[in-house]
C-alpha cells in the first residue's frame, strides 16, 4: 500500500497534502540546568561530529514508506543545537533533503541557548535555510537565571536576540519558565515586560514541572527552595494572557503566542517608548501545531520520538550507545507502542483541546467517521457545566478556567 493510501486508512486525513514533521535531537548542552529533565549531556563535545555523522546516516537509512509524503517542518530540539558547529547541523539537512521532499516555504526551527552563537554562526544558520529560531531565555532576572543554573546572563541573552535580527531571522520564539524558586508575580511581570519591548514574532510561557530526579527537585526536597505556590502561578498564568493581550499577542495554545495577524504600530511603556512595526504574517509553529493536531511525525538522533503508521517509537537514550548501533548498521530504534483507534481518538482530543480553537466536530468526523458530540456526550455536558469547556455548533474549546484547569479536562478523555 502507498504511504498515502497508508495514512489515509489510519485516519490521518488532517494531514494537508501528506505532509509529515521532522524532528532532529541533538543532546549536547554546555552545562546541565537544575529543572531539565530532558535527555541532554554536558561534556560530550567529543563525540559531536560521530553524533552527526550517525543522524545523517539514520535519516539515508530510513526504510519507512515515505515516497509520497512531503516534510513541512523540520525541528532541530535538544539540549542545545546552537552549540553544534554549523558544519555538523549542515550535515543532518543536507540528509533530510535528500531522503525528504521539502514543502515550499518549509518551517526550519533551530533552538538555541544565549552565549551559544555568535552573528557569524548564526548567519551561517540563516543560510543553510533554517528560517525560524526559537532561543531559550527562561527569564530576565539574572538572580533567578543563576539559581537555574542556566549559563548565561540577561544580557547574553538580549545580545542573542539582536544578533539574530541582524542575521536575518525575521521568525523568532523566545521561551520562559513561570513559576520559578522564588519568583515573585513583579519578578514575572518584569520579565514579560521586557520580551514585549524585544517584540518576538512568537512566545512560549510554560509553569514550571518539578520532575523527578533533577536537580532542583532535591534542592526543593533538602529545603533550599520552597515548593512550587500553584496559586501564584496560576496568577502569573493570568497576568501573562492580559499582558501579552494588550501588547497585540494572539494566545493560539495553552503556552504559546503569535503576533496577531493585522496588528499594526503599538507603544508599550517599557521604560523607553517603543514604536515597533508588527508584520501581518502568522507565525503559529507549524511543527508543532503536528503534536496538537495529533498528525504524524518522525524523530532522528538519541532518545527521539516518532509517530507514524498508527505507531509510536523511539530510540534509545545514550548518544554513545546510539552511535555504536547506527555505525554498526542496527537499528537505534528502543522500543515501539502500537496506538489502537481508541487511543488515537482519545489523543486526537486532548491534544487539540490545548489549541485555543479546540476541535472541530467536522474534521473529528472526516477522521474517524464518528460525531465527537455523541462519542463524548457525557463527558462535554460535565465539563461545561464545570465551566472548563464551551461548545458552539461547530466546536469545542477550554475557557479561560479551562486552560488554567487543562489536566482536569484531559483525564476524562482516556480510554
Amino acid at each position: 500500500m502507498r504511504a498515502v493510501e497508508q495514512i489515509r486508512a489510519f485516519g490521518y486525513n488532517r494531514c494537508v497534502n501528506s505532509e509529515i514533521a521532522l524532528f532532529v535531537f541533538i543532546p549536547f548542552c554546555k552545562i546541565k540546568c537544575t529543572y531539565c529533565d530532558f535527555n541532554a549531556y554536558a561534556n560530550l563535545a567529543r563525540v559531536m561530529e560521530p553524533y552527526a555523522d550517525a543522524v545523517a546516516q539514520e535519516i539515508s537509512d530510513c526504510r519507512l514508506q515515505i515516497a509520497d509524503l512531503t516534510a513541512k517542518s523540520l525541528y532541530f530540539g535538544g539540549g542545545t543545537p546552537s552549540l553544534v558547529p554549523v558544519a555538523q547541523i549542515e550535515k543532518i539537512l543536507r540528509a533530510c533533503e535528500s531522503r525528504f521532499a521539502f514543502a515550499p516555504g518549509i518551517e526550519i526551527t533551530l533552538e538555541a541557548n544565549p552565549a551559544t552563537a555568535d552573528e557569524t554562526k548564526l548567519r551561517a544558520y540563516r543560510a543553510l535555510g533554517i528560517n525560524r529560531l526559537s532561543i531559550g531565555v527562561q527569564s530576565f532576572d539574572d538572580a533567578t537565571l543563576r539559581r537555574l543554573n542556566r549559563g548565561h546572563t540577561v544580557a547574553d541573552a538580549i545580545e542573542m536576540f539582536e544578533l539574530a535580527r541582524r542575521a536575518g531571522f525575521d521568525n523568532i520564539n523566545l521561551d520562559f519558565i513561570f513559576g520559578l524558586p522564588l519568583q515573585t508575580l513583579a519578578d514575572w511581570r518584569a520579565t514579560l515586560r521586557r520580551a514585549i519591548a524585544l517584540a518576538p514574532e512568537h512566545l512560549s510561557l510554560y509553569a514550571l514541572k518539578v520532575e523527578e530526579h533533577t536537580g532542583l527537585e532535591h534542592q526543593i526536597a533538602r529545603g533550599k527552595y520552597p515548593k512550587p505556590d500553584d496559586d501564584l502561578a496560576a496568577d502569573m498564568y493570568e497576568l501573562a494572557e492580559e499582558m501579552l493581550d494588550t501588547a497585540g499577542y494572539a494566545q493560539y495554545e495553552i503556552s504559546n503566542w503569535t503576533r496577531s495577524v493585522g496588528v499594526g504600530n503599538w507603544k508599550l511603556d517599557v521604560g523607553r517608548q517603543s514604536n515597533i512595526q508588527l508584520p501581518t504574517s502568522n507565525f503559529q509553529s507549524r511543527h508543532n501545531l503536528t503534536y496538537w493536531h495529533n498528525e504524524p511525525y518522525l524523530g532522528f538522533g538519541a532518545g527521539a520520538h516518532s509517530f507514524f503508521e498508527r505507531a509510536r517509537f523511539w530510540n534509545v537514550l545514550s548518544p554513545v550507545e546510539y552511535i555504536e548501533k547506527i555505525t554498526r548498521g542496527e537499528s537505534a530504534m528502543a522500543d515501539r507502542e502500537e496506538i489502537n483507534r481508541e487511543l488515537e481518538i482519545a489523543e486526537t482530543m486532548f491534544l487539540g483541546l490545548r489549541l485555543n480553537e479546540g476541535i472541530a466536530f467536522e474534521n473529528f468526523a472526516q477522521r474517524f467517521g464518528e460525531d465527537a458530540r455523541v462519542r463524548y456526550a457525557k463527558e462535554i455536558e460535565e465539563l461545561k457545566e464545570m465551566g472548563l469547556i464551551e461548545m458552539s455548533d461547530a466546536r469545542v474549546w477550554l475557557t479561560p478556567r479551562g486552560r488554567l484547569l487543562s489536566n482536569e479536562v484531559f483525564w476524562r478523555f482516556l480510554p
